[in-house]
């Protein structure tokens, strides 16, 4: 993306500010989310999960009653939200959701959200504009391909639908839900065809993205080949 803009110095003498994003894609429980915030970190950019935010507007439909698979209700619902992107957090119209929009009733519905226009719309807006005014590792599954297509580096990551649904299954014990792997496997590939076939910013892979299979790599592992991509190219 490298977006370059120009200001002037006391004197005439111009200064450049030049953002840098990079793109992490893929499916759900492929462990992007932890991936790239510790991406983040160690780079001093701001970490931005679309994901929770396509969460967050689910989160606020559901709360309010409102038909998730209906765009006109959703887009009306839409002008009552502010959504702000902190370090680590996410704020619905100032409430911290960062652990709510994880519930198991969240998951099952945000694909559904995700796959309204006007959803999309207003939360495009938002991602390109957080991209266009700081450093950023944005993580989702179109960032890549719709919403940075210009990004300075694009990664896909994934893992089989078996290794997904085992560290899903730890997540969520975390949170106090016990759900079978069984079951989560089955979630995970409804999902996966949901976000695969849309038509809106379906999932896949941009065509200038790397791509690493997480199976058999630990965290540290994924991190360390990221940023090494990375810094190879600053």
């Amino acid at each position: 993306m490298s977006k370059v803009e120009t200001t002037h110095q006391k004197g005439g003498r111009p200064t450049i500010n030049k953002t840098t994003a990079i793109a992490v894609d893929g499916p759900a429980g492929a462990g992007k989310s932890t991936v790239a915030r510790k991406v983040a970190e160690k780079l001093g950019f701001l970490y931005v999960d679309t994901g929770a935010m396509y969460r967050a507007l689910t989160l606020f439909a559901l709360r309010r009653g409102v038909p998730i698979n209906n765009d006109e209700a959703l887009s009306e619902l839409i002008k009552q939200v502010r959504l702000d992107v902190k370090p680590g957090r996410i704020l619905l119209n100032g409430e911290d959701v960062t652990v709510p929009i994880r519930s198991p009733e969240v998951s099952r519905h945000v694909s559904l959200v995700a796959r309204l226009p006007s959803v999309r719309r207003y939360l495009l807006k938002l991602q390109r504009e957080l991209a266009a005014n700081v450093n950023v590792v944005m993580e989702g599954r179109d960032i890549g391909t719709v919403v940075l297509p210009e990004a300075d580096k694009k990664f896909f990551i994934t893992a089989s639908v078996a290794e997904r649904a085992k560290r899903r299954r730890q997540d969520l014990l975390t949170q106090g839900h016990d759900i079978s792997v069984e079951k989560l496997e089955k979630e995970i590939a409804e999902r996966d065809l949901l976000d695969s076939t849309r038509d809106i910013a379906p999932l896949k892979p941009a065509s200038d993205a790397i791509f690493i299979d997480t199976t058999r790599m630990t965290i540290q592992e994924v991190v360390d080949r990221i940023v090494s991509e990375v810094q190879g190219n600053r």
